[in-house]
This record gives C-alpha cells, sequence and structure tokens, in this order.
C-alpha cells in the first residue's frame, strides 16, 4: 500500500513537473521572438559588411567619385569616418584589454 501511494504522488509530480516544463519552453519560445528584431538586423549587418570585404573596390570607387565631385564634402566625411574608424580601434583595444 506504501508502495502504491509513493507510486501516485511520483506520477502527480512527474505530471506537474512535465506541465511546468511545457509552459517554460512557450515562455521562453515567446521571450526569443522581442529578440528576433534586433538579430535580424544584426544579421543584415554582418552579411552587408561580409559583402563589402568581398567587393573591396565598390567603396573606394564610391569614395574616389565623391572625392573629384565634391572635394570639400568628401574630405569632411573622410575626417568622419577616420575618426570613427580610431574609436572603433580604441573600444576594440580596450575590450581585449578587459578580458
Amino acid at each position: 500500500m506504501i508502495h502504491g501511494t509513493r507510486a501516485n504522488a511520483l506520477a502527480v509530480r512527474q505530471r506537474a513537473l512535465l506541465l511546468r516544463s511545457a509552459q517554460l519552453r512557450a515562455q521562453f519560445a515567446a521571450d526569443v521572438q522581442l529578440l528576433a528584431p534586433p538579430l535580424r538586423l544584426v544579421d543584415q549587418v554582418q552579411a552587408g559588411w561580409r559583402w563589402l570585404r568581398a567587393h573591396p573596390a565598390v567603396p573606394v570607387a564610391l569614395l574616389v567619385s565623391l572625392a573629384v565631385l565634391r572635394p570639400r564634402r568628401a574630405l569632411r566625411w573622410g575626417l568622419r569616418l577616420w575618426w570613427g574608424w580610431q574609436t572603433v580601434q580604441r573600444f576594440q583595444r580596450r575590450l581585449q584589454a578587459l578580458r
């Protein structure tokens, strides 16, 4: 009799745990959906970066044409890009130092 009661209690506990597990999986799936748009954006940025690295002539041609057509604007944007590049490099060095 005691064995049957314990088995029933374990079966009830198992069903409760399975139900809780299903609830947690559903909640996790809903939470992950909130992250889908930002993760898609990250994927697009990575794909764009890979494309630029595979086709380096395209940005160079754009910069040369901008320099020829609008030299003052090209200089201004060149300085901004240089500042941004240096900022990213400093940030990466600091991240490496923290590791």
